[in-house]
Order: C-alpha cells, then sequence, then structure tokens
C-alpha cells in the first residue's frame, strides 16, 4: 500500500548549481527507484535559515511530494543523513486534507503563472 508523503531537504549553500541537481538527481533516484511515485516537486532556492546551522545561514531548499510505501522513508532518510551536502530534512505523512490543500495550492500557483504568461503577451 502507498502512502503519501512530502519531504523538503535543505541543502549547504556552497553548492554549485550543478551539486545541487546532482543532489537532487540522487534523491529523486531512490524515491524512483524503489516504487515511489513523484507527485510534485518545487525548488524553493536559497532561503536565509532561521538560525545557523553548521555556522551557515542560508540553505538550499528544495520539496519533493511523492507516493510510496512506508518501508521506503527510512530508507530515504538514512541517505539524507549519509549525505554531508543536507544539513536538514523533514518528512510528512499527508493527510487526505493536506493533500487537497497541496492540489489546491499548485493549482492556484499554476493560475497566477498562467495570469502572469498571459499578461505579457498581451
Amino acid at each position: 500500500m502507498s502512502n503519501h508523503y512530502e519531504t523538503v531537504f535543505i541543502m549547504t549553500p556552497v553548492l554549485s548549481d550543478e551539486q545541487m541537481k546532482e543532489a537532487v538527481a540522487k534523491f529523486r533516484k531512490i524515491l524512483t527507484d524503489n516504487g515511489s511515485e513523484i507527485v510534485h516537486e518545487d525548488n524553493w532556492g536559497l532561503r536565509k535559515l532561521a538560525y545557523p546551522i553548521q555556522k551557515k545561514t542560508t540553505g538550499f531548499y528544495y520539496l519533493i511530494e511523492f507516493k510510496a510505501p512506508g518501508s521506503l522513508i527510512a530508507k530515504l532518510e538514512i541517505e539524507y543523513k549519509r549525505d554531508e551536502r543536507v544539513m536538514r530534512f523533514l518528512t510528512m505523512s499527508l493527510d487526505k486534507h493536506a493533500i487537497a490543500y497541496s492540489e489546491k495550492r499548485r493549482r492556484l500557483a499554476q493560475g497566477a503563472a498562467d495570469n502572469k504568461k498571459s499578461e505579457i503577451t498581451a
């Protein structure tokens, strides 16, 4: 049985764009190789941290929403802990309300993006 999850990880800000993409690809591969279905991804980019972590005040945030068996979460989080590029991570199980909220948020964001495109082309 598959559950719905959302994982956010924060990578060290000293990475190049290429290194960051490589790290994201690694975690996507872990998910897909273990039978999960990626529902949505969002690169939040470089953001200020609420408090310093490893003497750093910023980090690259990345979110992946996916469906997977519960046994995969432990495997994914072990990989986060082993990767020195990851400063922090959080994986949450989403209930039906959180899934509905997530879908609504994506639709609103897509609508805003579509409106912006039509303004630019007009």
